[in-house]
């Protein structure tokens, strides 16, 4: 083989090694972000494969559950009539939202002691930021019997002269 020849083959081989070891990161790093969203009641139900996955797990913080230890979280989470343990220990402290009776979401994975070990925590309060019926911004209802287009006349139609 010629000189040439020689260094095409190198650089060739060089470039499906690199080619493949970027492929290969890809994968890896999609396989660990990708988390499946299950129910307390799917994931009591996963057996073996539970242990394994990423999960996200739904429900309402069961009221006087929360324990706090530091920057260690550990709470109840209640879905229907099923409940499932959580143990939170996140970088970040949990959002001023997580409270009892709050909607959270925690991601991470579940232990084989029984106890769902969250590396993020979401939370949310939805009725205290929707507006009230009758508040301004909340969205008007339609009488029965009438249309939207119908509803809006009425109302108008008291405020000429």
């Amino acid at each position: 083989m010629s000189s040439q020849a020689n260094k095409y083959l190198k650089f060739g081989a060089v470039t499906v090694v690199i080619l493949l070891s970027l492929g290969y990161l890809a994968y890896t790093g999609v396989q660990d972000s990708k988390s499946y969203y299950v129910t307390i009641k799917e994931l009591q139900g996963m057996g073996d494969g539970a242990y394994s996955k990423r999960l996200r797990v739904a429900g309402n913080v069961v009221p006087g559950s929360i324990k706090r230890s530091g920057t260690r979280v550990d709470f109840m989470l209640k879905e229907q009539d099923r409940t499932l343990a959580v143990s939170y220990t996140g970088t970040e402290a949990p959002p001023d939202t997580f409270k009892d009776d709050s909607q959270a979401l925690a991601d991470g994975s579940f232990g084989r002691d029984g106890v769902f070990h969250a590396k993020q925590l979401q939370a949310k309060c939805a009725s205290k930021y929707a507006p009230q019926p009758g508040q301004p911004g909340a969205t008007p209802t339609a009488q029965p019997g009438k249309s939207m287009t119908q509803n809006q006349n009425s109302s108008s139609s008291g405020m000429a002269n």
